[in-house]
């Protein structure tokens, strides 16, 4: 597949479903602290999507087996769009966890059905630039959202934004309705053109990792760590602006908006650092950036304080554009990609899940401060997890070996134990 016939199947698509997660970043949690006035249950309106797309992760893998990946990519666009309009409608608070539940379900056949088709389709050695394009493009569509979202919010309401969204997301559904090849459903191949099993695929994704446990474990618990910051910071952000700084709708979605577009303008380097020098060059800094702009947070009082803190947490998460998605797609192993991955998200997503939960209950328990000083803490860990427990991955592009960063290995914990 040449880079036009990807740019229209893959990264078309995904502008437009971005722009529409985009939306709800800003609107969601406008939403969940006006159906509750409790921060951990509208936390879990947040959360909800995540933990729909968490359960639906394992499933997510055999139904491509059996579906396909652009019947799964239909699928999946279709339920977002159909559960994000339904949000328009006067809706209670567990009526809004329902139809979030059904939003992230259909992100996971949405967001596995694409990771698998760009794993496929991507030679090894260019993999991390590709990703971390799919990455920048992914956030390109979102850094408009909150700006539009605070825009509608203002002028029409909190339910436009909301039907905005779905619209949004119909219009992803064409564009992979019209440019997803019909020979993408042969989901049963995977990267190397083997065929993956249909029964015990778990099992035969446990044998084919033999010998890179122990890195899959770690990467495992980054990844984790990664998924509660990243998501956590979003309803972290917009709650601090408006409840604690005192900041409006438009004024906060205009500080996602700045985050973002630095964000987004990174993924170049972030995959220039993967391919060339080694993931970790891309992942240590990301995280400790973030660590350091999170931080930030309690100590902002005022707009431009808490716009440096974006900022700062925007440049954090651009450096890390696709490393996730990278390191996974680095060990899956041939034969068994889809499962492989499946099981990667099923990881990342329990993060997702965690994110705006911890958030919420720290906040309830205590202050939105304490709730930044935890997701700096989540940050800082992931950042020393990656340099000091989990092996590089890149490999070299002439000699397709694999290259060791120039960083501190990792540490051997089996023989530091035995």
């Amino acid at each position: 597949m040449n880079r036009r016939e990807l740019m229209l199947a893959v990264y078309v698509p995904t502008v437009l479903l971005a722009f529409a997660q985009g939306v709800i970043i800003l609107s969601l949690p406008l939403l969940a602290t006006e159906t509750s006035d409790v921060y951990s249950f509208a936390s879990v309106i947040v959360a909800a999507a995540a933990f729909g797309t968490l359960i639906a992760d394992v499933p997510t893998g055999t139904l491509m087996i059996r579906l396909g990946l652009r019947t799964t990519m239909l699928l999946g666009a279709s339920l977002v769009a159909i559960s994000t309009i339904a949000l328009a409608l006067p809706v209670g608070a567990e009526a809004a966890v329902a139809l979030r539940l059904v939003a992230g379900v259909g992100t996971a056949f949405w967001g596995l059905s694409r990771y698998t088709f760009i794993t496929q389709q991507v030679p090894v050695a260019l993999r991390g630039r590709t990703i971390a394009g799919f990455g920048g493009i992914n956030r390109a569509g979102v850094f408009a959202g909150p700006l539009v979202a605070g825009l509608l919010v203002e002028a029409f309401g909190l339910e436009s934004a909301f039907v905005f969204s779905g619209v949004l997301a119909l219009l992803a559904l064409v564009a992979a309705w019209r440019w997803i090849p019909e020979e993408a459903n042969d989901a049963n191949v995977s990267s190397s053109g083997h065929k993956a099993p249909d029964r015990g695929a778990i099992m035969a994704t446990w044998d084919a990792i033999e010998g890179k446990r122990t890195d899959v474990f770690f990467a495992s618990l980054a990844q984790v760590l990664a998924q509660v910051v990243r998501q956590g910071r979003l309803f972290l952000i917009p709650l601090y602006g408006i409840e604690v700084i005192g900041l409006d709708a438009l004024e906060v979605g205009t500080i996602m908006t700045v985050s973002a577009v630095l964000d987004m303008s990174l993924f170049g380097p972030a995959g220039f650092l993967m391919d060339r020098l080694g993931r970790r060059y891309a992942t240590v800094p990301s995280f400790g950036l973030m660590a350091v702009g999170i931080g930030m947070i309690p100590f902002s009082d005022s707009y431009l304080g808490f716009l440096i803190a974006a900022m700062v947490i925007g440049v954090g998460n651009g450096l890390g554009s696709g490393t996730m998605m990278t390191i996974g797609a680095d060990f899956a192993p041939a034969g068994v990609t889809s499962t492989f991955l499946s099981l990667w998200r099923f990881v990342g997503d329990s993060g997702q899940v965690a994110g705006p939960v911890i958030v919420g209950v720290v906040a309830q328990v205590s202050t939105l401060r304490q709730s930044a000083w935890v997701l700096a803490g989540c940050a800082l860990t992931c950042s020393l997890m990656m340099l000091l427990l989990v092996q590089e991955t890149r490999v070299d592009r002439e000699t397709g070996e694999k290259v060791e960063a120039m960083l501190p290995k990792r540490m051997d914990v089996q023989q530091q134990e035995g």
